[in-house]
């Protein structure tokens, strides 16, 4: 997964790229974009989780006890609010054991900035990865207070996963989150005037929840 972006991961994966073709497109009702977005989240999971540690752990097999390997700390999965909980089904119908934190961010339409509204933990969520997940990776705004707030819980292991970046939101982060991993399932070519992904696939909260 090559890319000039030194904290850019992304995948370069023909079931990957198939579900992208389909979600970018202005035609696809809110249910399976729903679905898509849930597949692709899953897909993406598997490189994500590349790193984590493991333990060793023994458990009896139906013939004798053997050594295993088991993930070494808990994982938190942080929707950022509202279009992240379209990606959290899939993380979790691959990491069922990890939990959920919450973070809503809105961006002020005549700033363009983040506006902060909620945010809900797991009180020791810096024992673990946390995976802070959004479809959209745009001016990075969002992002990069999203992944302050988890700085200031604790968390060490960060990592953000996205459906589509602009150019724009993958430098703000690298600029300051250096040490943070991004994920992404396609770079686009640029925000437009209004700080909107082009070509993107749109207000991916919109278009998630039938609300546009």
């Amino acid at each position: 997964m090559p890319s000039t972006h030194r904290n850019l991961r992304l995948f370069d994966h023909p079931l990957i790229h198939h579900k992208l073709a389909s979600i970018r497109d202005r035609t696809t009702n809110p249910s399976d974009f729903r679905r898509l977005l849930s597949e692709i989240a899953a897909l993406m999971m598997y490189e994500v989780c590349r790193e984590f540690t493991t333990v060793i752990a023994h458990v009896e097999t139906p013939l004798e006890r053997t050594a295993v390997r088991r993930l070494g700390a808990p994982i938190t999965i942080v929707p950022v609010l509202r279009a992240g909980l379209g990606m959290t089904r899939g993380v979790l119908d691959l990491l069922p054991e990890a939990r959920v934190g919450h973070i809503g961010i809105r961006r002020d339409e005549s700033t363009a900035l983040p506006v902060g509204y909620y945010t809900k933990l797991p009180a020791d969520i810096s024992a673990g990865p946390a995976i802070l997940v959004d479809p959209m990776l745009a001016t990075g705004g969002s992002c990069a207070h999203a992944l302050k707030l988890l700085r200031e819980a604790g968390c060490q292991d960060l990592r953000v996963v996205c459906l589509v970046a602009a150019p724009e939101g993958v430098a703000r982060l690298e600029s300051d989150h250096p040490q943070v991993p991004i994920y992404a399932a396609a770079l686009d070519r640029e925000l437009d005037a209004n700080k909107y992904i082009r070509p993107g696939l749109g207000d991916a909260g919109d278009r998630c929840f039938g609300t546009g």
